[in-house]
């Protein structure tokens, strides 16, 4: 006996494989609206219309508005941590932190980012109480904090700024009405909208 073959997962039903498509089809619905309209505007109903699946359908997978933001929530969570996986080990701490937030915008301007829930949302709520956000943003979180000290440490970063400050000013970016208003304006490409705010986060506004 090959217990090698034996010891293989099976393969998902046809019916498993229809229901896991369709709860990430509700995802990345979830996740458009979020970053068009925000969580206080986006609807379950809409989310459903849009997916083409009956709202009592869309329940059967994510039980309340929040528990379906949160799963997108996670999605970015995970995309994000991909994303600093693929950075070259070798390349400059600050050169790591810029192609991050270079990547976030990008991101943003795509209309694939989901925007961050208000303090008293209760969306926020949910993402303190979900494990699988908590997790990942704790890894997140370090990988970039470590960047940030390293960057420090070589000279190319202000050492007397506190590194969290410039964690959440990172993490900022990611959702920066800037780059909407700058894109509104149809002056520049998005490529140029994210060099233009590029320089303004790593370089300031004074003159040198």
């Amino acid at each position: 006996m090959n217990t090698a073959a034996a010891a293989a997962p099976a393969k998902p039903s046809f019916k498993e494989q229809m229901l896991q498509a369709r709860k990430e089809a509700i995802v990345q619905t979830a996740n458009r609206l979020l970053a068009e309209k925000g969580f206080e505007s986006m609807t379950v109903d809409e989310v459903a219309a849009s997916v083409g699946i009956a709202k009592a359908s869309l329940y059967k997978h994510f039980p309340s508005k929040e528990d379906l933001a949160a799963a997108a929530m996670v999605r970015l969570m995970q995309r994000t941590q991909d994303f600093l996986a693929s950075v070259a080990a070798d390349q400059k701490p600050i050169d790591k932190l810029r192609a991050v937030v270079r990547w976030a915008m990008e991101v943003q301007l795509a209309g694939e980012m989901p925007s961050l829930p208000h303090q008293n949302s209760t969306l926020r709520a949910a993402l303190m109480n979900n494990r699988g956000y908590l997790d990942r943003l704790v890894k997140i979180s370090d990988v970039l904090g470590g960047w940030i000290q390293a960057a420090q440490a070589d000279g190319t970063l202000n050492p007397k700024l506190p590194a969290i400050a410039v964690l959440y000013t990172l993490f900022a970016r990611a959702c920066d009405p800037v780059l909407g208003f700058l894109k509104a304006g149809g002056l520049q490409s998005d490529e140029q909208i994210v060099e233009l705010v590029l320089a303004t986060c790593f370089d300031g506004i004074a003159a040198r």
